[in-house]
């Protein structure tokens, strides 16, 4: 028997020079890259600059002595600091039962919101439920297509809902934009595979639904939730036409009333010379408070929901 004698394997050369791909990873920039590259962040800057400044703005003005804000001195600090404005806007009670019935209509409306849409999303995307082409249809043709709000107004009125804080939850417990994202979510992101193993463990729809499509959403229920917060956060019209009881109005109908009762002192004193200065810098400084205080809780909440947000927003809008 011979020995068949092993010849040395030749080891291949790895070495980075003799790596193609690798050899010019890191060769330098030219001069045409580099001006790509600054154009590309002188326009970030500029759009980050043109987003961002309007509102610090406003914080600034909101701490700044007026005269100073009206001379066009206030840029980047305040000048002349006081927080005058702000401790008129707290020292009505008004802004704190706003506040309360603000964070109740929209806790509970974002809760309803999120209970209904989810499933009707869930629901619309099984192809096996047949009426769901028909049902989406005619849930889409209410998005171009409404009463108005004569209509609405004698709906509400039959329905017990003027002067009821049920008008900021029930008439908008569902909204179409956001059904059909989440619906276009379930039918994308969710793995059908999912469902065949579910039914193999003999899992139900509901059971399906409750426990591995939900714990597999989270993007798009913080995207759809941060929708319907905002909505109802911001919702003003309902309380204009809507309530007259003032114990029930939202915080945006309450400041709106601080403002506009501020103005109307500024009016009444319009022929009093440095009262009147006063009083404009004075409604001037209230403006800008009570914009930092309608939209503050939104800019501590967004942060939280960032990550969500866009990871949820790119998912369900594969396809409609």
């Amino acid at each position: 028997m011979t020995n068949a004698s092993v010849s040395p394997s030749v080891a291949p050369k790895t070495s980075a020079d003799e790596i193609p791909w690798n050899k010019h990873m890191h060769q330098q920039k030219s001069v045409g890259d580099w001006i790509v590259d600054i154009v590309i962040w002188v326009l970030i800057a500029a759009t980050v600059a043109v987003v961002i400044y309007p509102l610090w703005f406003i914080v600034v003005a909101s701490f700044s002595d007026q005269m100073q804000v009206s001379a066009g001195n206030v840029t980047i600090w305040p000048k002349g600091f006081t927080v005058a404005g702000y401790i008129r806007v707290f020292q009505d009670s008004r802004i704190w039962t706003g506040y309360t019935n603000t964070i109740l209509y929209t806790v509970f409306g974002t809760a309803l919101n999120l209970i209904v849409t989810l499933p009707a999303a869930f629901a619309l995307a099984r192809i096996e439920f047949k009426p769901r082409r028909v049902i989406l249809f005619l849930l889409t043709f209410t998005m171009y297509f409404a009463g108005g709000l004569v209509p609405n107004y004698l709906l509400f009125k039959a329905l017990g809902l003027l002067d009821n804080p049920l008008v900021f939850i029930l008439p908008g417990a569902v909204s179409v934009w956001n059904l059909i994202i989440a619906r276009s979510f379930f039918e994308t992101s969710i793995p059908e595979d999912l469902h065949d193993a579910a039914q193999i463990d003999g899992l139900s729809y509901f059971g399906y639904f409750f426990k591995v499509v939900i714990p597999l959403s989270s993007a798009i229920i913080a995207v759809i939730g941060l929708y319907y917060f905002v909505g109802h956060w911001n919702d003003y019209f309902t309380g204009l036409i809507y309530i007259r009881e003032s114990g029930l109005q939202p915080l945006q109908n309450v400041l709106r009333d601080i403002l506009l009762a501020n103005q109307t002192n500024q009016l009444g004193s319009s022929s009093g010379g440095q009262n009147a200065m006063q009083q404009q810098q004075l409604a001037d400084q209230i403006k800008y408070g009570v914009i930092i205080v309608s939209t503050l809780p939104l800019l501590v909440i967004y942060p939280f929901l960032q990550k969500y947000f866009n990871k949820g927003v790119m998912i369900g809008a594969v396809k409609g």
